[in-house]
């Protein structure tokens, strides 16, 4: 967190004029998460939002790659080496937009209505009590699938690594050491793709949460 209080208003601030290097790096992503993710799965209503979706993506994509930073692991507790591998960093992440999907939903329609949104126009009488609590289960099974997508997805890679080093312990060869290594790497280089890629997705699938409860229909 504290990386990206510095670098990234540095990278933001950046001259001239016209974004060149890191700062049209980071204007694409904004402008991509913003009108590509955020604004199509929440509508207008989500653009106060969007700051929070922003910090999301950034702070899941710096963790990654600084977890894939040699030693950096020492800093994080877990096996992993990056935060997003640690349970509880993925499980915070969900509790916080859990909170968001409700807190956006009953600043639009007020807590009575919001709730009454949770059960489908037009929907029988005698169907209401099975699907009411069902909908109440689903808003907590989303935010719960979100972290372990998260912690599975980012801890595998780093587990597969360490499986391939750990052959040449086991067996002690020079011929099992060049191949385990190549492999390492290769999945390493892999990795930077996958951190890259749950960014996103959780980020879209945080916006499209969100965007349910703004707009039930």
């Amino acid at each position: 967190g504290i990386f990206m209080m510095i670098t990234l208003p540095l990278a933001a601030r950046s001259w001239p004029l016209v974004p060149t290097g890191p700062r049209n790096l980071l204007e694409t992503l904004v402008v991509f998460i913003r009108d590509e993710v955020v604004l199509p799965n929440t509508g207008e209503d989500g653009r106060p939002y969007v700051p929070y979706f922003l910090t999301v993506f950034f702070f899941i994509l710096t963790a990654g790659l600084l977890g894939l930073v040699p030693n950096f692991g020492k800093f994080t507790a877990n096996i992993s080496g990056t935060s997003t591998g640690n349970i509880s960093v993925t499980a915070t992440l969900a509790i916080f937009t859990f909170l968001l999907i409700n807190f956006a939903g009953i600043r639009k329609f007020g807590l009575i209505q919001y709730f009454k949104n949770f059960i489908p126009h037009g929907l029988p009488f005698w169907l209401i009590p099975l699907i009411f609590p069902l909908e109440i289960i689903g808003l907590f099974t989303r935010s719960f699938a979100l972290c372990i997508r998260l912690f599975a997805n980012m801890i595998a890679g780093h587990i597969v690594v360490l499986a391939l080093i750990f052959l040449i312990f086991i067996f002690n060869s020079l011929w099992v050491a060049i191949p385990s290594e190549i492999g390492a790497v290769g999945i390493l280089v892999l990795e930077v793709f996958v951190i890259f890629l749950q960014a996103y997705i959780f980020t879209l699938l945080s916006s499209v949460f969100v965007g349910g409860s703004l707009n039930p229909h």
